[in-house]
């Protein structure tokens, strides 16, 4: 049971902070327009905001892509996409360090077989690994987590970060901001 307290203690925090947003109402500010208005009142401030709300929300469960179309909206394709790589960024390296300094490495104590084979190829080629995985996962938070807990070096998790996210953010930007011109959505 020792070798799970860390893993129950992450589970908890992460179980309370959403307890805390849902039934608070704080999670309902977690929307398009909010986040599109935050932009529009004052675009440095927004930003930063939008950079708290974005790490937030992905400790919550929000999906980037809320936070992609929002920028997008209030922004324009290339400085909402720059905003959301930026935002992106900086909230995978927050839960990467919150999630770490409760939990450690403590997926690596399950032990398994096909545990042993996925972190056999994560410490082969832990950049490329955490690469891959931006770009098919994006910033999904369940990801996040794993990694995290899963015992990468943050060094190799920072360039796997740097490098995978571009490519998606970019092609949901140019979709986001099609989707708006399609709509007749308001553009910035």
């Amino acid at each position: 049971m020792l070798r799970y307290q860390r893993l129950i203690a992450v589970v908890l925090f992460l179980a309370l902070l959403w307890a805390l947003f849902q039934f608070n109402g704080l999670r309902a500010h977690f929307n398009l327009q909010f986040l599109h208005d935050s932009f529009e009142q004052h675009k440095l401030g927004g930003l930063l905001l939008f950079t708290v709300l974005f790490a937030l929300g992905n400790l919550i469960q929000i999906p980037g892509w809320v936070f992609l179309a929002a920028a997008v909206l209030a922004l324009g394709q290339w400085w909402g996409g720059l905003a959301t790589y930026v935002a992106a960024c900086i909230s995978c390296l927050f839960t990467f360090w919150l999630i770490r300094l409760l939990g450690g490495d403590s997926l690596r104590q399950l032990g398994g077989r096909i545990a042993t084979r996925l972190f056999a190829r994560l410490d082969a080629h832990p950049v490329q690994s955490v690469a891959l995985l931006r770009l098919l996962f994006q910033t999904v938070p369940a990801l996040n987590y794993a990694l995290a807990l899963s015992g990468v070096r943050f060094r190799s998790y920072l360039l796997g970060t740097l490098i995978g996210l571009p490519l998606p953010i970019l092609l949901y930007t140019v979709f986001f901001d099609y989707l708006a011109h399609w709509l007749h959505l308001p553009l910035s």
